[in-house]
């Protein structure tokens, strides 16, 4: 590698571990919030969790309220593809350093650009050491120890901030867009609450409900069985599975795989359609009974896996005020309640047939989805911008972090160019 320097990750910074805040003084609100490794993304990058955060009320020591710009890492991973992940803090004085995370401290800013430290990361060329050295059975760890023993090549600080400058290009419209479809989802979600939950729709004086099981509104069905060896990297369909489930609900579309094997007709989805989880590898329940509706996958649709059900609403049952109930009702705070298992969460789709909703006339709910089928509508297309330059960005970033293509050559992204 010309002119790039090996080093130890160990010469360049120092990991502080976080402190282990008291469970007496966790909170559903306060002023300030305890980061866990559910604050980061698998792919690097700081997770916002809304209602989700932990709140501490109790005594803080020095040194572990973080900084805007700290520089933290996932040293446990409870699901796979976080370990080693990193993220900055988004904002003064507001999140607490926890004991499961690292903060670099004492980094050679002669030597190492902190954005470009981020980034070699969340490059296979850290995270594969970083994995290769981890223990625990279930739960993986690290430690400062192994993270220092990673080794890496450098170029000279320019190269590094120039680097980072064109990644931080693409990491930043998908920030833009992500928060566009945050705002999105809350207009959709305070709507069905205001209508649905208060009952406030228009017209509900003298309104009646219809009090319904879910599988009176909705057919349930089960997804694929598969073997390792019916996952492709080219050809077949895509395969919609659990990684496409983002917790608490909603697509992903990182997650989806590709199969060819053997399925039913009624085990593809298409553009619109609803899946659940009905497995969760995590015991915090954030997966299990969280619906996501598909996107637009092609004319050939998808296969969904086990681990998911399709739910197809009855006639007279729109789309959107099916997926709507599902996500933004009380439906999956007590279903999945029902999931069970040891280490894997399992949920039977009996559960999700039999629970009890309470269901409005059709002419509000024909409403409600006219007035959120755009929504959706922006969203998706928001999300396929981003899953766009998130292709664009993952190709360029362990070629450039590696050398193997020169930075000079690359134009930082632009708004236009991906829309």
């Amino acid at each position: 590698m010309r002119n790039w320097a090996t080093k130890k990750l160990g010469e360049l910074f120092r990991i502080k571990h976080g402190y282990a805040f008291k469970g007496k003084y966790f909170s559903d609100r306060g002023a300030f919030i305890v980061l866990t490794p559910g604050n980061f993304f698998d792919a690097g990058g700081f997770k916002h969790k809304g209602e989700k955060e932990k709140y501490y009320t109790g005594p803080i020591p020095d040194g572990y309220v973080l900084g805007k710009g700290s520089l933290i890492v996932a040293m446990t991973e409870q699901a796979e593809g976080l370990l080693g992940s990193a993220a900055f803090v988004p904002a003064d004085n507001k999140y607490l350093h926890n004991q499961r995370l690292g903060r670099v401290v004492d980094l050679d800013e002669g030597s190492l650009d902190k954005r470009f430290l981020y980034y070699l990361f969340n490059t296979p060329i850290v995270r594969d050491q970083i994995r290769a050295t981890a223990n625990g059975a279930k739960v993986r760890h690290t430690s400062p120890a192994r993270i220092y023993d990673v080794e890496v090549e450098l170029p000279a600080l320019p190269i590094q901030r120039h680097i980072a400058s064109i990644l931080s290009a693409y990491d930043k419209l998908m920030e833009n867009n992500t928060r566009r479809i945050e705002i999105l989802e809350e207009m959709a979600r305070r709507l069905y609450e205001e209508w649905f939950v208060q009952f406030r729709f228009p017209g509900h004086e003298g309104a009646k409900l219809e009090s319904l099981a879910v599988g009176d509104i909705a057919e349930v069905i089960r997804g694929r069985s598969y073997r390792s060896k019916e996952l492709v990297t080219q050809g077949g369909f895509p395969f919609v599975n659990l990684k496409c489930v983002n917790r608490d609900g909603g697509f992903r579309r990182d997650g989806l795989k590709r199969y060819d094997g053997k399925f039913k007709p009624d085990q593809v989805v298409y553009h619109g359609d609803i899946v659940m989880a009905v497995t969760d590898m995590t015991q915090d329940r954030r997966i299990v009974a969280r619906a996501a509706m598909v996107p637009d996958l092609g004319a050939d649709g998808g296969i969904i896996s086990m681990d998911l059900v399709k739910i197809l609403p009855r006639p007279n049952i729109s789309k959107e005020f099916l997926y709507s109930l599902l996500r933004w009702s009380d439906f999956s705070e007590n279903v999945k309640n029902h999931a069970n298992g040891a280490n894997v969460l399992h949920l039977h789709p009996d559960h999700i047939r039999s629970h009890a909703i309470q269901v409005p006339p059709e002419k509000p709910r024909t409403e409600f989805s006219e007035l959120v089928k755009p929504i959706f509508d922006l969203c998706e297309s928001l999300e396929k911008k981003n899953a766009n330059l998130r292709a664009q960005r993952d190709l360029l970033l362990p070629k450039l972090v590696s050398g193997e293509i020169d930075v000079s050559s690359i134009v930082a992204p632009e708004e236009r160019e991906v829309a």
